[in-house]
């Protein structure tokens, strides 16, 4: 005798209902986290995003100032005027 007062069909049935929500649920977690569709509506965003961290990641930053702010290689001091430098390249 069961030790509760349920019968073998109630339970079944709960069951089922137990596993219609459940699907009900992985449905809904399926489409909360697909990517695709959220990528592809912000694709230009997700672009300049990406190309942005392709950057800082390769050393765009630190080649970037160096370019900028460059120094003498050879170890040879500039004279600075202000904003202004002066290059000996003698």
């Amino acid at each position: 005798m069961p030790a509760n007062s349920r019968t073998a069909e109630q339970v079944r049935v709960e069951i089922e209902e137990e596993r219609e929500r459940l699907a009900e649920a992985v449905d809904r977690l399926g489409e909360a986290t697909a990517v695709g569709p959220k990528l592809r509506s912000n694709l230009p965003l997700a672009g300049a995003a990406a190309l942005a961290a392709g950057f800082l990641v390769a050393g765009g930053i630190g080649a970037t100032a160096r370019l900028v702010f460059r120094r003498g290689r050879e170890g040879t001091r500039r004279a600075r005027l202000g904003r202004f430098t002066f290059v000996d390249r003698g």
